[in-house]
Formats: C-alpha cells, sequence, structure tokens
C-alpha cells in the first residue's frame, strides 16, 4: 500500500477564521489580499527542495483564487516545469468556503467547481486531475452528486475521525463515503489513529502532533508518478496524507514532512 502524500495551498487569508465560515470567521484579515505571505513564500520554496530529495509524486490542492495572483500563478509554472511527472494539481475551491456549513447549495456549488476547473484546466494544463478537496474539510453527502455531474472523480476530504463529524453537514461520515459511492466518485479518506486525526493541524497541535508524527513515520512509501492513477482506482488501498504549504514554511523553513 503506498502513500498518497497530497498538500494544500491555503495562506493566511484563507483560514477559517477570517473567510468562508457562517460562525468561525470573525477576524477581518490585516495582511495583504493581493499578495502571498512571506511565510508562504518560504513554504512553497522549502516544500520544492525538499522535493529534490525525494522521487515521490505530490498532488497539490490549489485553491484557484490564488491564480489571479501573479506570484502564485508563475510559481506555480515553475515548480511544473521543474517537477513535470511528479507535480500533479487538483481542485480546494476557489475560495475557502466551508460548504457543508451553510447548508445545501447545490447550484452555487456547482458554479464554483465550473470557475476553479477552468482556471485550474488553463494554468495547470495535464497536470490538472479531476480530484476535490474540500475547503477546511467540510464536505456533505449532497456535494457528491455535484462533483461527479462536474467530471469529478476524487474526492478526498473525509477525516473519519469523531472529532469533526460536525463537518459532515449534519451527516455522518459515512453517509459522506455512501453518497460518493453511490455518485461513482472515488473517496480516499485521510488517515485516522484510533479514529483521532493525524492531519494538517494535527501535525501541530498537542497532544494531537504526538500521534500525528508517530502515524507519519509509519507511513508506507510515497506513490510513484507511473503508479499516481491507482488513486482513481476501487480496488486500490491507498494512505492519503495531507498537509499545507504554509507548513514548510514553520520553524524558519526548516520543517518537513516526517516520513
Amino acid at each position: 500500500m503506498p502513500t498518497w502524500l497530497t498538500v494544500d495551498t491555503d495562506d493566511f487569508r484563507h483560514l477559517p477564521k477570517h473567510q468562508g465560515h457562517p460562525t468561525r470567521s470573525k477576524e477581518t484579515f490585516s495582511g495583504p489580499s493581493d499578495r502571498l505571505s512571506e511565510t508562504f513564500l518560504t513554504g512553497w520554496e522549502r516544500m520544492l527542495d525538499w522535493m529534490d530529495r525525494h522521487d515521490g509524486a505530490i498532488t497539490l490542492f490549489v485553491i484557484s483564487d490564488l491564480l489571479e495572483m501573479e506570484d502564485f500563478s508563475e510559481g506555480l509554472s515553475s515548480a511544473l516545469e521543474r517537477f513535470p511527472e511528479r507535480l500533479t494539481v487538483a481542485c480546494h475551491g476557489h475560495s475557502h468556503r466551508s460548504w457543508s456549513a451553510w447548508g445545501e447549495d447545490k447550484s452555487g456549488f456547482e458554479a464554483m467547481l465550473d470557475r476553479s476547473t477552468a482556471l485550474l484546466k488553463a494554468h495547470a494544463g495535464e497536470a490538472f486531475r479531476p480530484y476535490f478537496r474540500a475547503p477546511n474539510g467540510y464536505i456533505a453527502p449532497w456535494m457528491a452528486a455535484s462533483l461527479a455531474k462536474k467530471g469529478y472523480i476524487v474526492d478526498s476530504s473525509v477525516n473519519p475521525s469523531w472529532l469533526v463529524k460536525s463537518k459532515a453537514g449534519g451527516a455522518s461520515w459515512e453517509a459522506v463515503s455512501d453518497a460518493m459511492a453511490e455518485a461513482g466518485v472515488i473517496e480516499r479518506p485521510w488517515l485516522t489513529r484510533w479514529r483521532l486525526p493525524v492531519n494538517g493541524p494535527a501535525l501541530f497541535r498537542f497532544p494531537l502532533s504526538i500521534l500525528a508524527r508517530w502515524a507519519w513515520s509509519k507511513a508506507p512509501s510515497l506513490l510513484q508518478p507511473e503508479d499516481l492513477t491507482t488513486v482513481e482506482q476501487h480496488d486500490a488501498d491507498i494512505c492519503t496524507l495531507y498537509c499545507h504549504v504554509l507548513d514548510f514554511g514553520r520553524r524558519n523553513g526548516s520543517w518537513t514532512p516526517p516520513l
């Protein structure tokens, strides 16, 4: 069983405390909104340097409003040229809207998918993959049919832990996975341990961080570029991990995934 490592491109302005959530978004972002943060820029360069030290395939889940920024669009183009077989691009929404926290809105969700998909295809070309990750992991069963309708074949939004079950839009994680299967979308849930989160913020929140680092250290080898399409195979057993570009900017740019 290989590991599919995925990296989300959220910058600080995308955090739920600033945007996208009906109750959590209470703080106005005070930084610049027309350029990337210094931590993101550092993280981006450190992530690419880290990729030089292994041969695995990585999928970037991109928030497509970043493509309206020249520094990001140029950086993405350069990265895809640098790692043409190993770096792929998927959809993380156009903004960081927590869709399942707002109630059912199929027309709005599908309009977002149209906009985001067009931008990602235009900027990533053949590196684009029809995979989706809900911003902040807010995914509900009603979103499955819309993903299938818009040509998405893989979803990787489910964090099957009881700690974050509220993100399933009042349903259960099992209901989300069942809806994806019914729609013909393959669900790639994130790795957990003892039903506790080990991805994303859990890597840095004590005491979950202890469990997360241990779980990552035990993860299988990274998917090789020639095997990336196994993500799209129903019967393939894959370990899915994720972190953020911003994470690579931690500790003065010295952090790397604990694999």
